[in-house]
């Protein structure tokens, strides 16, 4: 009866030690996922931020023209100005 009891108990510490170091790997793949996510999180900022640079750089034809691009900005600036004109008669 004490034989059974210690085998049980050694038996009982094996499995907790099993679960213990699998808990362990599983945490510390865990932790890495989450790093990989954050890391892609700030990819894809970084990615959002350059595609709306780039947006905003062909929206105005600065790819080599930067005369062309001057009088979109000049053309816009002077709409903005007759619309605000409008809006405070």
């Amino acid at each position: 009866m004490l034989e059974n009891i210690k085998t049980d108990i050694e038996r009982l510490i094996a499995l907790y030690e099993k679960e213990r170091s699998e808990r362990m790997a599983l945490q510390t793949r865990l932790d890495q996922c989450l790093a990989e996510n954050e890391s892609c999180r700030k990819q894809i900022v970084e990615l959002e931020q350059e595609v709306d640079s780039l947006h905003l750089t062909e929206a105005f034809g600065a790819f080599g023209d930067n005369k062309a691009a001057k009088e979109k900005i000049d053309k816009l600036v002077k709409e903005i100005d007759r619309c605000i004109s409008l809006l405070e008669n």
